[in-house]
């Protein structure tokens, strides 16, 4: 099942990957969600050697190379990802592997101060094995930073701007999305409960140091929010956070 997955989201992501170039990338940490400006959660970054998960356009490793990191490294499952983000690295050493973060690729271990994904870490099909991966490739006293959807927003549907709960948040499982982007493709990813992704993180061996429900970002104080449905919208992001960010070290 789990390679199952994984290819049928290899492909459909080729297909789909033009749809978020630059999008969801740092300082952003996800839709209407505070920025590394506002967070600061990023030690010291000028000479780091620095890992993506999930690396897509390569916006965040662009980000990363502008305040001063010394090695760039990333891994994405898309192979039209790594087209784009070389593009997007142009003129910079970039190590970027395509294959999927659950796996094993021999990358170097105990060698980097940064990990870090934004908006990606939730399509992995074995959350244990990633974080026992990344927790390997950190160096000790090392960051592993990432983003994602708040486990509970997407069980929550709005209607008329009515936000109500859509289906139970307690069954952790597969949910696939059809005719993803409008392209006639399929993505798979995995539910998890907030206390999943803290568990695992501590089995791991990380300590967490911090968890952000993430609140609007101050670019949008003075912006009007409107009623909306979208799954996305301003309106639902000032009643519920639509980010998690959490941030642990080695």
């Amino acid at each position: 099942m789990k390679n199952t997955v994984l290819n049928q989201n290899k492909q459909s992501w080729d297909k789909v990957a033009h749809h978020f170039n630059g999008i969801d990338a740092l300082p952003s940490y996800g839709p209407y969600a505070q920025t590394e400006e506002e967070l600061h959660l990023f030690d010291e970054v000028e000479n780091a050697k620095v890992l993506e998960i999930g690396y897509g356009s390569g916006h965040s490793l662009r980000y990363m190379a502008n305040r001063g990191a010394s090695e760039l490294w990333g891994v994405d499952l898309s192979e039209e990802q790594r087209r784009t983000a070389e593009t997007t690295l142009a003129g910079l050493s970039a190590n970027l592997f395509c294959a999927p973060m659950e796996e094993e690729i021999q990358l170097p271990k105990n060698y980097f101060d940064h990990v870090y994904s934004i908006y990606a870490i939730g399509w992995t099909t074995d959350l244990k094995k990633t974080f026992e991966l990344i927790y390997s490739y950190l160096k000790k006293g090392g960051s592993f930073i990432f983003s994602w959807d708040h486990p509970l927003y997407m069980h929550l549907k709005s209607e008329n701007g009515e936000i109500k709960l859509n289906d139970s948040y307690q069954m952790e499982g597969l949910h696939t999305f059809e005719n993803f982007k409008g392209e006639g493709v399929s993505l798979t990813l995995h539910k998890r409960k907030m206390a999943t992704y803290i568990n695992e993180l501590i089995q791991g061996g990380f300590t967490i140091q911090e968890m952000i429900e993430s609140d609007v970002s101050e670019r949008y104080q003075e912006e009007e929010s409107a009623i909306s449905d979208r799954y996305y919208s301003l309106y639902k992001a000032r009643k519920f956070p639509t980010t998690m960010i959490m941030k642990a070290v080695k």
